[in-house]
């Protein structure tokens, strides 16, 4: 049943990387090899002009959801009991139950409200999607990264701190370090969602904000095209070549966290 679940699964995607070759214009009969489509994929300047305005939204929205994630858990798990934490948690956890079509519509009824004081309501592009982005990104980079604190031998913080290193100095030196797997595999994760989202950026892009999804989505509507198949393609060996590098960074640090850890252990 697990191999017949996998041929489900990734048997469509492999013919859709074999049909990218195709000379044909019907995607589904084959009339010979070919890589037409691929030029004829990068000389569509919408659709290039739309992958770009994609890599730019996801590349910051990682980075900002990182950034602000880390700092959510660290208050999440190091933080003793205050008021309204628990109500802080629920908050920052919202985005991952709630419906992308009500968190769309909420923020873009945000942006219209607060348009005229901020002055991007009316004028929705590359920002409001970026700001709505990194409102449900940060919730899955919280997560990963509050498992990983959770997990964090706070044993080795309390040492750092007896010899006379401040908290500030702790987290770079000696948290940093070790759960710097999870902020890769944050970042990676506030990536590819950002990348992939249709349905929010539908809500707050403008007409000289189109993302990639939403060019691939009104593409399909008319009929799809062999260029699609030739997308798809990239887009997969693009994410499996990031995934790979992600898991041999996390592994490598792996191995030396456990290797420093049993040579403090043989010096003690």
């Amino acid at each position: 049943m697990l191999v017949l679940g996998f041929v489900f699964l990734y048997a469509p995607i492999l013919s859709l990387m074999v049909y990218s070759f195709n000379e044909s214009r019907l995607v589904t009969v084959w009339s010979g090899f070919s890589v037409k489509w691929y030029g004829e994929l990068f000389r569509d300047q919408q659709m290039m002009a739309a992958a770009w305005v994609s890599i730019q939204v996801a590349f910051w929205t990682a980075c900002a959801s990182v950034i602000l994630g880390t700092m959510a858990a660290m208050i999440m798990t190091r933080f003793r009991q205050f008021p309204g934490k628990t109500l802080f948690g629920g908050l920052i956890t919202a985005p991952l139950v709630m419906p992308e079509v009500i968190t769309g519509l909420s923020i873009l009824l945000l942006f219209v409200s607060l348009g005229p004081v901020i002055g991007i309501g009316e004028q929705r592009g590359m920002l409001t999607i970026w700001i709505a982005h990194v409102t449900f990104c940060m919730a899955f980079v919280t997560v990963v990264i509050s498992s990983r604190l959770q997990e964090l031998d706070r044993s080795l913080e309390e040492a750092a701190m007896d010899l006379g290193a401040n908290r500030l100095k702790v987290f770079f030196v000696i948290t940093l370090p070790i759960i710097a797997p999870a902020l890769i595999s944050g970042w990676l994760l506030a990536f590819t969602l950002s990348l992939d989202d249709l349905v929010i950026a539908s809500f707050v892009s403008g007409p000289s904000s189109t993302t990639l999804p939403m060019k691939v989505f009104s593409s399909v509507r008319l009929g799809v095209s062999p260029k699609i198949n030739a997308l798809a393609t990239l887009m997969i060996l693009a994410v499996s070549v990031a995934a790979l590098i992600g898991w041999w960074v996390m592994t490598r640090e792996d191995k030396k966290r456990q290797r420093d850890m049993q040579m403090a252990l043989q010096k003690g």
